[in-house]
């Protein structure tokens, strides 16, 4: 087929289903359209697979998360008083993908500066998913998941830094994975992080198929990718495979639910079966305080002393201070051009500076306990961990349970990389999944198992079907 077949056939898809899902929240058809009529015209002038090494993604579409700088498109991340921010450059992981021939077709909607797990903002509206309308994609890269599972593009750019990518990857049944940190480069997105929080947001890629991870982790990182073990064989045999069916209890969390149990429980039985390996069930104590070891890295100083941004500061974004409490009123009568989770967090970092005490205990906590996983998963583990506690929760609910995210974000701080993984549909339809952590730079593993599992499980399932 021809580039500009594949393109229209991209563009065709999109118009067809954005209108239910809203995951594109502006395209660049016309731009893509010329560029797949520039990578015809190469072809035929020049046959042959000479590209392939220098540009691997030649003529695919992609999206990209609307957080990320997309030369001449909107950058608001959500945020109301940046609705007329259009982007001057490409973001570096962006501007990599499209030397790499990729093509972009437009910007994926994410929620109000890319903190919740439900992706919906005043700026563009909320994200539905396309298993279910009524429920959520999942956030903040929800709408990449969205766009992913309808079809609409072959691979697009998340970022993550308590589970941005791997909960919307979850909910909508695709693959997501977080690199180990420090790999990937952040900038050129908005917010980025500032101080500690630099080891904790990852940028990475989001698509249908396991065997894309690799390709599009190479491009992404760049010269960074010489951090991994991207080249070593890896045999399944050897890996040392462990389980842990939940955090241990959190008075902050849901119980995990028993199709997602169920799922893993498959997943074990299988690896036992046909690799002929013993998965060793683990229980990590301080798993049970996720959230809270979370929340205090995120708010803790960096190793000059830096105090983290506050959430209120972006919420400004360089113009009058956002008081939370103000904004709480004005949202009860309908005034308020922020989302309330967005209100709601700016409200709880207020009570985060009340227990200095505390917040230093857990940080240390947060420390022994990345120590103790590093130890655990040494250079031949992969931990099976629920990606969240529940399926897609239905629009608005996640509120009622705001910390479940909890389950992907302590490996933000403990700068773990992780594989989100789906493992076909619930009863109801929904998709289920699985991560798969390992220990520092052996991102190599959880792909490679990914890909085992995608074959064993049947990987991304059409929506609708």
């Amino acid at each position: 087929v021809t580039c500009i077949e594949v393109v229209e056939a991209y563009v065709e898809r999109i118009r067809e289903v954005n209108p239910l899902i809203n995951a594109v929240v502006k395209d660049r058809f016309e731009e893509a359209l010329q560029e797949a009529q520039q990578v015809d015209k190469l072809l035929s002038e020049c046959p042959g697979d000479d590209y392939l090494e220098k540009f691997p993604f030649l003529g695919v579409p992609i999206t990209v998360k609307e957080a990320f700088s997309l030369h001449g498109m909107p950058n608001t991340s959500g945020l109301v008083n940046r609705r007329n921010v259009i982007a001057t450059s490409d973001a570096t992981v962006v501007s990599r993908l499209k030397q790499a021939g990729a093509i972009p077709l437009g910007m994926t909607n994410c929620s109000e500066l890319c903190m919740w797990y439900e992706s919906s903002n005043r700026v563009y509206g909320r994200t539905n998913n396309p298993y279910d309308l009524q429920r959520i994609a999942g956030g903040s890269s929800g709408g990449e998941g969205s766009v992913l599972a309808a079809a609409c593009s072959v691979i697009g750019v998340g970022s993550d830094i308590g589970g941005s990518i791997r909960m919307p990857a979850f909910f909508n049944g695709v693959f997501g994975h977080k690199p180990t940190t420090g790999v990937v480069p952040n900038d050129g997105q908005f917010p980025n992080a500032q101080g500690v929080r630099t080891s904790f947001l990852c940028t990475g890629p989001m698509c249908r198929y396991a065997e894309d991870l690799e390709p599009m982790l190479r491009v992404m990182a760049g010269p960074g990718v010489n951090k991994l073990k991207l080249d070593e064989k890896v045999s399944l045999e050897n890996i040392k495979f462990l389980c842990m069916d939940h955090d241990g209890g959190s008075i902050f969390v849901s119980p995990v639910d028993k199709e997602i149990l169920q799922a893993q429980k498959k997943v074990v039985e299988h690896l036992e079966s046909d690799l002929g390996v013993q998965v060793q069930r683990v229980m990590i104590h301080k798993m049970k305080y996720s959230f809270q070891i979370w929340s205090a890295m995120m708010s803790s100083t960096d190793g000059n002393g830096q105090e983290a941004q506050l959430f209120t500061d972006l919420l400004g974004d360089h113009g009058k201070p956002v008081w939370p409490l103000w904004e709480l009123m004005k949202w009860l009568v309908g005034m308020s051009s922020h989302t309330l989770p967005a209100i709601a967090l700016g409200l709880t970092e207020k009570l985060m500076k009340l227990n200095p005490g505390g917040n230093a205990k857990l940080v240390s906590m947060g420390k022994s306990l990345r120590e103790e996983m590093e130890a655990l998963l040494g250079t031949d583990g992969v931990l099976l961990y629920p990606s969240h506690p529940t399926l897609a929760p239905r629009h608005n609910s996640p509120i009622c349970m705001p910390f479940n995210f909890a389950y992907t974000a302590i490996f933000n701080v403990l700068g773990l990389p992780v594989t989100q993984c789906p493992l076909g549909l619930s009863s109801e339809g929904l998709p289920l999944g699985i991560q798969l952590v390992a220990a520092s730079h052996n991102d190599h593993l959880t792909l490679a198992v990914a890909c085992y599992l995608e074959k064993a499980f049947g990987g991304w399932v059409l929506p609708g079907k």
